[in-house]
Parts: structure tokens; C-alpha cells; sequence
């Protein structure tokens, strides 16, 4: 688990994973309930993929972004799940140093997306609601398309600068991670080099990939809403806000996790709050999304319900063939 370095060092090549709990009654318990987790997240993320794709009426900049974030949702999750659910069921949580640094940057590059597809989508009602006359001209194919690009841009430079200094520490502490993957702070709590480049990487980062995004969404939103109080009538306020829902309580959801992750006071935040944030931030978040955005968006119910009574008739048909 250790090599010696030249300068007489020994240093980390696997690490143990502590995992969620280490309560063995509950390692199998826990193990169904997150299978069954990641199950609705496949399947509610490509069901919301393949909705989009073949229906003609979502070919539109709102659901085009929205496929990218059950994409991204989609990879996240399963960058961080397969591997939870195979240490519940093993007795030693070992994970290879390549591995570690693997799941580090794939972590990175999604979750620092999810950030900014959410900035972009908030940007996209803004248009839509403020200036819907201009909207077909200013959200037109090419932009989307550059947009979502430059998500992925933006996902990819952050998970490099942030991997790329953390090849740079040495772990010579301890190699028992206290947490359930390979995060950045659990990680650089194990060093015994200097971790002062990180820390300022972590700094100048955050300002972009957390920062941005929260002012870029709430400006979005106070536009939006300095737009619907200008509207006389109340039908036409009630039918302005109606786009807006699902995407306030991704939002919500997605920041408000991560807010409680790593904006507590390090006095009042014990590891065991951190895990269980971190389970809802990385886990139960690209679950829920498909499903807020099925459940409280009409066009993607009425495309659902148009394919379902489709199928029926088809099955109808076929049963009646002799």
C-alpha cells in the first residue's frame, strides 16, 4: 500500500474508503436502498434523454439544456454510485491511487457543469420571459450549442486545475479516506506537503464555478420577476411563472445541498453531517431532477402521455390481430 520515494518518503498507492457507516447491520440495508437509488436515476435521466430526443415538440433551447443536465446527472451519479454500492458489500474498501485521482476528476467535471447548465438554464427563462420576441433570434441554435460547449469547457479546466494539484501532494499521513469517495477536502486532510496552491486554486475556482452561476441565476430571477409585476393582467401573471417552477427547485435543490456541504462553520460541522450532505448532494439530487422536471412540466407530460396512449393502441392493435 506504500512505495518509498527517493527522498526517503513512503508514499501512498491505494487508499481504504471509510465508507457512509461503518455499522455492519446496516451495510446491506443501505446497499438496496442506494441500488435502488441509482436504478430510478438511469432510468429517469435516459427516459428524460430519449423523451426529448424523439419528440419533435421538446426540440426547443429549454429542453436541449434540460437533456444536458440529465446527461450530466447521469454520469455524476455514476462516477460516485457503482463504487458505494461495491464497498457495502465488500470488507475492505480499497481504492488504487489512479482510481482515487480517476473519480476525483470525473467528479469534478460534472458536478462544476451541473453548476453552470443550471446558470445557463435560468439565463434561458430570462430570455424567454423578458425578451420573447427576441428569443428565437438570441437562443438560436449556434448559441445553445456554443453554450453547452462552454459548460463542458468549464467542467473539464476546473477538473484539471483541481487534479492536477492534487498529483502534486504527497500522502504520507494516512491513507484511510473518511468518506465514502475521493473528494477534494477529505483528500488534502491526508497530505504532508503543503497544500497552499490547492487552497488558492479551491479559492480562485469556487469564484467561478459557484460564485458565477449564483449571480448569473439570481439576476436571472430578479429580472424575471421585476418582468411578471409589469404584467396587468393576473391570468397572464399566472401563466409567466409557470416555466420557472422546475427549474427553481432544481436550483434549490442542487445549491442548497451544496451549500450545507461546505458553507457550515467548521465548528458546527461534524464528517458524519458531511457524508450524509454529500449522499443527498451527489446521489439523491440526480434522481430528483428527472422527476421534478416530469412531474411539474406540462409539455413533458402531455409528450408522455401522448407516447403512452400510442403504445396502447399499438398493443390494442397487435392483441387484436388474430
Amino acid at each position: 500500500m506504500r512505495k518509498m520515494t527517493a527522498g526517503n518518503h513512503s508514499t501512498v498507492t491505494e487508499f481504504i474508503l471509510a465508507g457512509l457507516t461503518e455499522s455492519p447491520e446496516l451495510q446491506l440495508p443501505l446497499f438496496f436502498l442506494f441500488l435502488g437509488v441509482y436504478v430510478v436515476t438511469v432510468v429517469g435521466n435516459l427516459a428524460m434523454i430519449t423523451l426529448i430526443g424523439l419528440s419533435a415538440h421538446l426540440h426547443t433551447p429549454m429542453y436541449y439544456f434540460l437533456s444536458n443536465l440529465s446527461f450530466i446527472d447521469l454520469c455524476h451519479s455514476t462516477v460516485i454510485t457503482p463504487k458505494m454500492l461495491v464497498n457495502f458489500v465488500t470488507e475492505r474498501n480499497f481504492i488504487s491511487y489512479q482510481a482515487c485521482m480517476t473519480q476525483l476528476y470525473f467528479f469534478l467535471v460534472f458536478v462544476i457543469s451541473e453548476c453552470h447548465m443550471l446558470a445557463i438554464m435560468a439565463y434561458d427563462r430570462y430570455v424567454a420571459i423578458c425578451n420573447p420576441l427576441l428569443y428565437n433570434v438570441t437562443m438560436s441554435y449556434q448559441v445553445c450549442s456554443r453554450l453547452v460547449a462552454g459548460v463542458y469547457i468549464m467542467g473539464l479546466t476546473g477538473a484539471t486545475a483541481h487534479t492536477g494539484c492534487m498529483l502534486r501532494v504527497l500522502f504520507c499521513k494516512a491513507d484511510r479516506i473518511n468518506h465514502y469517495f475521493c473528494d477534494l477536502f477529505p483528500l488534502l486532510e491526508l497530505s504532508c506537503s503543503s497544500t497552499y496552491i490547492n487552497e488558492v486554486v479551491v479559492l480562485c475556482f469556487s469564484a467561478l464555478n459557484i460564485l458565477a452561476p449564483s449571480f448569473m441565476i439570481l439576476s436571472s430571477y430578479i429580472f424575471i420577476i421585476a418582468s411578471i409585476l409589469r404584467i396587468r393582467s393576473t391570468e397572464g401573471r399566472c401563466k409567466a411563472p409557470s416555466p420557472c417552477s422546475s427549474h427553481i427547485s432544481a436550483v434549490a435543490i442542487f445549491f442548497g445541498s451544496a451549500a450545507f456541504m461546505y458553507l457550515q462553520p467548521s465548528s458546527v460541522s461534524s464528517m458524519n453531517q458531511g457524508k450524509v450532505s454529500s449522499v443527498f448532494y451527489t446521489i439523491i439530487v440526480p434522481m430528483l431532477n428527472p422527476l421534478i422536471y416530469s412531474l411539474r412540466n406540462k409539455d413533458v407530460r402531455v409528450v408522455l402521455n401522448k407516447i403512452l396512449e400510442n403504445r396502447r393502441k399499438w398493443v390494442f392493435f397487435t392483441s387484436a390481430i388474430p
